[in-house]
Parts: C-alpha cells; structure tokens; sequence
C-alpha cells in the first residue's frame, strides 16, 4: 500500500439541507457574481460500478454521494453495484459501449476487473478507481483513486484496540477475496501485539454472523476483542456479544446509524471512518474537472478520505450527518 497521504482543500463546507436528498458540499452549481472561475461543462455522463450490493447501508452513502455531485455538476450519474466481480466487470463493459464520459469502479478484486478497465483506458474513458485496489490503479491505467489506506487503517485499530486491553482478537471478514479487508486485519495485527483470529462470515445472512460469533465467544474466551470490517457485521457482533454473555470489546470499520447509535450506547468502542461519502462525491467531481479541464489530482498517489475516529466524544454530531445519509 502506498502510505504517503495526500491532503485534499475542498473548497465549501459540508451543511445539511431541510430537503430530503443528502446534504451537498459545496455552493451551488455556478460561480458567484464577479467570479472568474468556469462553469461546470452540465452535461456530463459518468457511470459508477462498485462492488457493494443492493440495499448496504455502506454502499448507499457512497452512491448518495455520487448523486449529490451529479446534481452539483448537472451531470447524469449511474449507480450500479454487484458483488460477483465476473457480474462487475459486464458492467464495466457496458458502461464502455455507451460511450460515457467516466467511470467510477471499485476493486475489491483487481484482478478480475484489470481487463474490463483496459477496455475503458483503450476506449479513452478516464476512470478513477474507489475504495478498494489502490495498489492497482495507477498500473491498470486509472486517473487516480479515491479511498483510506487499508493497512494504515488497520494499525490505527490495532493501536487503539491494544490501549483498551485486548489481547486476542477476532477480525471478521465479510466478504471473501475481498484484499482490502486482508488488510485491514494484517494492519491490526501489526500494532495489537497479541494474537489476531480471522473468522469468514457472510454479509448477506445477519442471522448467521450473529450465531457464527456467538459460538466463536462461548468455545474461546480468550478473545476479548472483535474488530468488525462492515457496520451492519458490527451490529450483529454487537448482539453476539450480548448473547454469549461476553465482555469482549467491539469495534468497527464504518459508519451507519446503528454503529453511531451504538458507539453513543457504549456497545461499540470506536468507528474506523474512511468517509464514504467522499468516495461517491470526490470521483464525479474529478471526472467533470478531467471533462471540463482535463485537471488530474493525486500525482499519481492517491487521494485519502481517511482514517478518521468516531468515538462517544463526537458521535452525537456525527448522527446526525449520518441519519441524512451522508457520513
């Protein structure tokens, strides 16, 4: 992983509008009276594939984001997401036949999406590559990625999971081939200085993750930690915890209302944030720059939208930035 952050200004702030679409950074659509600064082109058509599936709570702020920039930028901004990257890479392809302005991908598999994306580089398509995958994005042609650095992430957990107490973790991963979530548990295990246990669980059945961690409580108690990758596992952790009568300290990569709530409750320690929000937003405003101006950012590094904290110290902020559906 690269570990050299790129600090991005973006110029607005973050407010929260009385209508019922998700906040947008930012001013309006054009420049202030008197300002010499272009207008957005209008009238772009950018098309974002990721590998979130329908209805995830993580994936939904990501794809609000997207929206809340097309409707900044006038542009029209397809969200599809599939989690089966053989799925993923015929939406890529699609997206390509239709000519569109960009592509926003994430890559949980690189290696499955690398042909599907050199289609669009051949086809000169700019895409800017999200969340997962950094390591590949540059090599496979794309204009820069958007997303936090995984193992960094990782160590930050492991510090602060270490400072609590915690000497034998469970780190459960979610959705399997997933390198991001590898190393998110290498990058905790680094820093924790005790023993890290990865248990395979399946985002799609709750029921099971719950079931799956309370046995894992009652037949090892010497796990004291759980470290969830995805909020909606968090919060079946969470009930596990309850069910084995454990005192195991939980926390989590990314935000929902429930983790916001819980973190607030005291069930759940801490929130590793990656901003999610940014990583629908930040690529739809890159693509129109890229359209309007042919600007890049990153220099070929990439652009991190975390890790940040969120603690009881200021998840009663954070709730309700993520009751609008924007964190």
């Amino acid at each position: 992983m690269r570990r050299t952050p790129i600090v991005l200004a973006l110029f607005g702030a973050l407010t929260l509008s009385g209508c019922s679409t998700p906040a947008e950074p930012g001013a309006q659509g054009t420049p202030a009276a008197g300002s010499s600064a272009p207008a957005a082109g209008g009238d772009g058509n950018f098309a974002v594939i990721t590998h979130g599936a329908p209805g995830d709570a993580f994936w939904d702020v990501v794809k609000n984001g997207a929206e809340a920039a097309g409707r900044r930028y006038g542009a029209t901004v397809t969200y599809q997401g599939d989690g089966d990257p053989a799925k993923q890479s015929q939406l890529i392809d699609q997206a390509v036949s239709k000519e569109v302005d960009g592509i926003v991908v994430s890559m949980a598999n690189p290696d499955a999406l690398k042909e599907a994306i050199g289609k669009a580089v051949a086809a000169k398509i700019p895409v800017v590559t999200i969340n997962s995958g950094s390591d590949s994005s540059k090599a496979f042609g794309a204009i820069t990625h958007v997303g936090q650095s995984e193992d960094v992430a990782g160590r930050g957990a492991g510090e602060q999971l270490k400072a609590a107490g915690v000497t034998k973790l469970l780190c459960v991963i979610h959705e399997a081939g997933n390198v991001g979530l590898d190393q998110r548990c290498k990058g905790a295990e680094e820093t924790l200085g005790g023993t890290v246990e990865r248990l395979q669980v399946d985002v799609s059945n709750l029921a099971d993750v719950t079931s799956k961690v309370t046995a894992k409580l009652q037949s090892d108690q010497q796990v004291n930690g759980i470290l969830a990758l995805n909020p909606a596992v968090a919060v079946a952790a969470r009930d596990a915890v309850a069910d084995a009568g454990s005192k195991a300290k939980l926390a989590t990569f990314d935000l929902s209302a429930d983790v916001v709530a819980a973190i607030k409750d005291g069930e759940i320690m801490f929130a590793v944030d990656q901003q999610q929000y940014l990583q629908g937003y930040l690529p739809i405003t890159f693509l129109t720059l890229y359209k309007d101006n042919l600007n890049t950012v990153g220099g070929g590094l990439p652009v991190n939208t975390g890790p940040g904290f969120v603690t009881r110290d200021n998840a009663e902020q954070v709730a309700k930035l993520a009751e609008a559906g924007t964190r």
